[in-house]
């Protein structure tokens, strides 16, 4: 299983518009991504829900995971949308 740790750079943190555009992202990726903060439980990525439960604020790392083919392309585009400020724009 492949794995990708990210800090989080959005300034509200994995909430509303962040969570949209990414959970809207992580569905469109050839294998299932799942996200989770050290110390918790991973959520589906391509959940809203999942991701604000997350509780995921700026500054915050999390951790990415993804298995089958495809795995690392799809983890470096959700890693490149946490690491940029989706709440601007």
């Amino acid at each position: 299983m492949a794995e990708r740790r990210v800090t989080v750079a959005s300034k509200v943190g994995l909430h509303a518009r962040p969570a949209a555009l990414l959970a809207k992202a992580a569905a469109g990726q050839p294998v299932k991504v799942t996200i989770r903060k050290d110390d918790g439980q991973p959520v589906e990525a391509a959940s809203v829900l999942g991701l604000m439960t997350l509780g995921a604020m700026h500054g915050d790392e999390v951790v990415l995971a993804a298995d089958g083919e495809g795995a690392d392309a799809a983890l470096e585009a959700i890693a490149e949308m946490i690491a940029t400020d989706l709440d601007e724009g």
